[in-house]
């Protein structure tokens, strides 16, 4: 987990000094000593507020300048996954502010914390119809987990201390913070005392579970015949990869959900890979249902229990004795009665394995090798079903081609990223995690569409050294093309791969199966991304020939540019959803 370096007021004052500002220190000033205070580096807004803007790099900040406000907000959300940094993102009021809901939403769903400030109206207009008014307090209610309105200048610190607090500690999310324009303006009294706390790591206040519940955990995995630990999106926000991986060491077979992919080394005997929706025919977990619905005891660890993850509640044994791990204590037991661990992922697990160690675990260690076998042939199974399933070589493209050839590139440190929808399943399913914490950051929260290249560039922000792939289809990427001027001003150089079949695929795939046809705005008429990408001065590139993919990617991660890979792909191309399964209405 990153370190945020404390910024002691003394190191503050001198920031000040340095640019003349101490003895004309403005409520902008005041707050931008406070983020930088809790180790914010980067603010993800455009220009308003424009006073803490301008203020901002007298603390050595810097401003990403977005173009959209649902983008910057999926930006910051990337960050904070990375980074572990709660990161800020700002808007003006009014349609501004609005945009930033959807951002903030799929950031509450999936627990990930932000702090949002949002410019209002002046304090003497308030209620008097001013241009762009609107009630705040009521816009985010459903999107955020903590919402206040600061009117006293010399409140600024008790406040950015109250939202980052609220973000980064429990269970993750986003703090609004709203501000009156003229507070910006307004000098604060003098005098008002040194703050030392840093608040802008998480999680925050980290606990752990009973120590009765941890033995009693313990006591169950142990002498279970056939247990299962499930991980969830939580490892990663929890940074509890390490623990998990050493639980796996003690013989347990790890599962994940699709935002828990990366939690393990898939490449271990004990990996199964990710279950849930996706295990028809090509999900590479496919013949390793049986790992999941003969499973005596399952250890959940940060997993929400969802519709996808549990394949519509279909997917986890009703017999199965659950042992639910969360750090917030309303998931704990949501959709499956369970022994409740309620604490923080790496504290709990690692008590846990501590507790497991002192336990006799020898029927875990005489059923390892047939379990290991069982994966390995689960796994030779699903090579088998592609061979039979897919010809990789043919036009249109089908995308588990671009995943196969992806896969070879693929290092522990790259970061992939994808879209919501198809290019989620894509990534989940057919690539393979080379490390415990590996990054695989897709939008699960809401799974709304228009997240892959914003999550991108939030993600190349927080770890600007490190390769990030970005995989989106046509129809999400329309969300967001204007970003890709913000990837060349900000310098922010990812490889983007469109799969650009002219449909919206998993609606028209869905309306065929549910209904027999389709509605009409399913289908795209011819767009070239490539030329899009170009006309914002960045590398564009057309493919059609399957044999071309793999070079272009090459030479698009090691550019010092933005590069766009536009991928003729076959239409009829779905993932292995279960929902699809063998359905003749596909087959057109």
């Amino acid at each position: 987990m990153a370190v945020v370096e404390r910024e002691t007021p003394a190191k503050v004052a001198s920031a000040s000094d340095s640019h003349g500002i101490a003895g004309n220190q403005t409520g902008a000033h005041v707050f931008a000593a406070a983020l930088k205070r809790h180790g914010v580096e980067v603010i993800f807004g455009q220009s308003i507020p424009s006073a803490l803007f301008l203020a901002a790099p007298h603390f050595g900040i810097r401003q990403i300048g977005y173009r959209t406000e649902n983008a910057g907000t999926a930006m910051a959300d990337a960050y904070a996954r990375v980074s572990h940094k709660v990161p800020v993102v700002t808007a003006q009021n009014g349609p501004a502010a609005t945009l930033l809901v959807p951002g903030l939403a799929e950031a509450l769903k999936a627990s990930v914390p932000i702090v949002a400030i949002v410019q209002d109206v002046h304090r003497q207009q308030t209620d008097k119809n001013a241009f762009q008014e609107l009630d705040h307090l009521e816009l985010f209610k459903g999107s955020a987990k903590w919402i206040k309105r600061i009117t006293e200048v010399d409140r600024i610190d008790d406040y950015v201390d109250m939202a980052f607090t609220a973000a980064a500690s429990g269970r993750p999310g986003p703090a609004v913070l709203i501000a009156p324009i003229d507070l910006f303006n307004e000098a604060p009294k003098v005098g008002q005392g040194e703050r030392i706390a840093s608040l802008g790591a998480y999680p925050l206040d980290r606990m752990t579970a009973g120590p009765d519940a941890i033995r009693e955990a313990a006591e169950l995995l142990a002498g279970a015949k056939a247990p299962l630990v499930i991980a969830g999106g939580g490892v990663h926000l929890s940074d509890a990869s390490a623990e998990v991986a050493a639980l796996q060491e003690l013989g347990f077979p790890i599962a994940t959900t699709a935002m828990g992919k990366g939690a393990t080394d898939e490449g271990h005997p004990l990996s199964v890979g990710v279950v849930g929706y996706f295990m028809g025919t090509r999900g590479r977990t496919r013949h390793l249902r049986p790992l999941v619905e003969d499973a005596d005891v399952i250890l959940l660890i940060g997993n929400r229990t969802n519709q996808n993850g549990t394949d519509s509640w279909s997917l986890y044994p009703k017999s199965a004795r659950f042992i639910h791990l969360d750090i917030d204590s309303q998931e704990v037991g949501r959709n499956y009665e369970a022994l409740r661990l309620v604490g923080d992922a790496k504290l709990t697990l690692a008590e846990l394995n501590k507790a497991l160690a002192k336990t006799d675990l020898s029927k875990r260690k005489s059923a390892r090798p047939a379990l290991e076998k069982q994966i390995a042939e689960g796994l030779k199974g699903w090579d088998a079903d592609m061979a039979k399933a897919v010809d990789l070589n043919q036009t249109p493209i089908r995308p588990e081609r671009l995943m196969s050839d992806l896969d070879t590139v693929l290092t522990p440190e790259t970061i992939v990223v994808a879209d919501a929808s198809y290019s989620s399943i894509w990534v989940a399913n057919f690539l393979k995690s080379r490390k415990p914490g590996m990054r695989f950051v897709t939008p699960r929260g809401l799974a709304g569409l228009g997240w892959g290249l914003p999550f991108a560039l939030g993600a190349k922000v927080a770890r600007p050294d490190a390769p990030v792939f970005c995989l989106v289809g046509d129809g999400g990427f329309a969300h967001v093309w204007s970003e890709l001027e913000t990837a060349r001003r900000m310098g922010l150089n990812v490889v983007l791969a469109v799969l650009n079949n002219q449909i919206l695929g998993y609606q028209k795939h869905a309306e065929k199966v549910l209904f027999g046809e389709y509605t009409d705005v399913c289908d795209f008429q011819a767009v070239d991304h490539a030329a899009i990408a170009r006309a914002c001065g960045l590398e564009g590139v057309r493919i059609s020939d399957p044999a071309d993919f793999l070079p272009a990617l090459k030479k698009g991660l090691a550019a010092n540019t933005t590069t766009v890979l536009d991928i003729v792909t076959d239409q009829r191309a779905y993932p292995p959803v279960t929902a699809f399964e063998a359905n003749q209405r596909l087959n057109y």
